[in-house]
């Protein structure tokens, strides 16, 4: 009707043509509106019956998740979680202590001489944040932040690496430089080969039927993946700890070890709360924990603890 009415009245202003336009919608929106109270009037009152039904699911619903709830949980009418308990929290203070390890390296780097710099330990955090930067990139969602994390503290750690033989050959120590060199490359070697030969190996004990032996070999995240070696190079860390037990303490680098005390401890207690429990990830980082937190107490010990009761005692 409309249409014909505008064939009819020829070329109409603006004005009209939006007055036109906005009768037409409401005719529609009229007769739409119309033919859904019609259906819902001959469907024998089935949005009736389904508004009662959705109502009594919802209120078993409800009725489960409070039988279901905690004590407080039912008081308090659905209380939040305890950050003790989140593992989302405890994830999120582990990855930012992972960042404090890579700022501890700049940190050293900008206000500290380079005979504080552990060789044992750069070397191990050069092998440890490789794998897991590698991890976090293959893993499924890609973790691009955790990759961005590690990636950034072999950066650091390399710079300190170079520091390190820098101040070495600078005092004559020459040899101790050709025996790490040798080391390294002899470590580079031997991961290279075994990353070559990977593949087949990996073939051979799967096909060799071995029972529980080929199964490890051939899981998703068995020992020929960097899903399993990642989180076992933390243990390298540990290792590292606990061999400069006797370091001296003027060469302990206080920002370092206290990333690596926090991120045992964060990384401990996050590896209790996540489903399943990662046993594995709990205990290295308990040993990660308390192998840096001897160090720790040690420098925190002598450069404040013992400095203050000397200048309180004076010379004797």
């Amino acid at each position: 009707m409309w249409a014909r009415c505008v064939c009819s009245t020829g070329t109409v202003s603006l004005k009209t043509s939006f007055l036109l336009f906005v009768l037409m919608f409401r005719q529609i929106l009229t007769q739409s509106h119309a033919r859904v109270r019609g259906l819902l009037q001959s469907s024998g009152g089935l949005a009736a019956r389904y508004q009662s039904t959705f109502k009594q699911g919802a209120v078993r619903h409800t009725r489960r998740q409070f039988s279901s709830a905690g004590p407080n949980e039912a008081a308090g009418g659905g209380a939040k979680k305890s950050w003790w308990v989140s593992a989302e929290f405890w994830g999120a203070a582990g990855a930012a202590a992972g960042w404090g390890m890579t700022g501890a390296a700049i940190w050293d780097a900008s206000m500290a001489g380079p005979e504080i710099i552990s060789m044992n330990m750069t070397s191990v955090m050069l092998v440890y944040s490789s794998l897991f930067a590698r991890w976090a990139w293959v893993v499924q969602p890609r973790n691009i932040a955790l990759c961005a994390c590690h990636v950034s503290n072999v950066v650091a750690q390399a710079n300190q690496m170079r520091r390190a033989i820098e101040h070495k050959l600078k005092n004559g120590e020459e040899d101790q430089v050709k025996e790490i060199g040798v080391k390294a490359a002899a470590f580079a070697v031997t991961v290279g080969g075994l990353v070559v030969a990977g593949p087949t190996m990996q073939t051979a004990v799967v096909g060799a039927n071995l029972g529980p032996v080929s199964a490890a070999a051939g899981a998703a995240a068995g020992p020929f993946t960097v899903h399993f070696w990642a989180p076992m190079s933390k243990w390298l860390i540990s290792g590292a700890s606990f061999l400069d037990l006797d370091r001296p303490t003027e060469k302990v680098s206080l920002p370092q070890y206290t990333a690596l005390t926090l991120t045992g401890f964060f990384f401990s207690r996050y590896a209790m709360l996540v489903t399943p429990v990662n046993y594995l990830l709990c205990s290295v980082n308990i040993a990660l924990f308390g192998s840096s937190a001897w160090h720790l107490g040690r420098k925190i010990n002598a450069d404040y603890i013992d400095t203050k009761k000397d200048a309180v005692t004076g010379p004797l």
